[in-house]
């Protein structure tokens, strides 16, 4: 993405400023491969629910927190069930779920179903958005 902002000084949407180069990126999922240094690292895992921005942690509920009982993946159950396309609702739903029945057979079934995705390139954009809209909380 480029850094465009519009006359006022505020920055222009994210389809606004995002680059051809970018979208080739995005549509690959290219721009997941810098993860895998924090999966080496032991900060992340290959699967589990996706981080988020820090600025959301206060706007989780008690139910949404359960998410940070694991540790956070490159892929996970929302991904493979909607990516940016589903409601943010949902990814909390999908995210708390797969807290709730974390297992290997699950790991490998989510593994498979991201591959299927990425070649895909299912669920890349929000409806209407290039990328996720923001969350506001509940």
């Amino acid at each position: 993405m480029n850094d465009k902002k519009d006359v006022v000084g505020n920055l222009l949407s994210d389809d606004q400023r995002l680059t051809k180069i970018g979208k080739f990126v995005r549509k690959t999922s290219l721009d997941e491969i810098p993860q895998l240094i924090n999966v080496v690292k032991g900060d992340m895992s290959l699967i589990g629910p996706r981080p988020l921005l820090p600025e959301y942690l206060p706007l989780y509920d008690e139910i949404q927190r359960q998410r940070h009982d694991v540790k956070p993946g490159i892929t996970g159950w929302a991904q493979v069930n909607g990516r940016n396309a589903i409601s943010w609702q949902k990814k909390f739903e999908y995210d708390v779920w797969y807290v709730k029945n974390l297992n290997f057979f699950l790991d490998i079934k989510i593994f498979f179903l991201t591959v299927k995705k990425v070649f895909k390139s299912e669920g890349i954009n929000s409806n209407g958005s290039v990328t996720t809209e923001v969350f506001k909380g509940n």
